[in-house]
């Protein structure tokens, strides 16, 4: 003998599928691909790293800016915040990239 909830599941599912029978589907408008050509690999790894070189320069500008008195405290600990947070996440890349490299290299030919 069936139990309340499998007869409760069984119920809502004919119902279920009684709901999507009784459904029209709608075309979808097709999807026209990109006219612009998208980076290469290669590329957005060159402009990350120019991205990281600029961000650090700027941050060390931004300190000794700090220590003439030239700019705030509160800027000089902005920067040097996401100073961190970029040299944190390129550290990160590299290591992965590094792994990936390993990884390649153990796979047998």
């Amino acid at each position: 003998m069936a139990g309340p909830s499998s007869l409760l599941s069984l119920n809502s599912a004919s119902g279920a599928y009684r709901a999507s029978r009784d459904m029209v589907a709608e075309k979808m408008p097709a999807i026209a691909p990109e006219q612009a050509e998208r980076p290469s690999f290669a590329e957005m790894i060159t402009k990350a790293g120019a991205d990281t070189v600029q961000t650090i320069r700027e941050a060390e500008a931004v300190a000794q800016n700090g220590m003439r008195g030239d700019v705030d405290t509160q800027q000089v600990v902005l920067a040097t915040l996401e100073l961190e947070t970029t040299v944190n996440t390129a550290v990160a890349v590299r290591d992965k990239l590094v792994e990936a490299y390993q990884e390649i290299m153990r796979m047998p030919v």
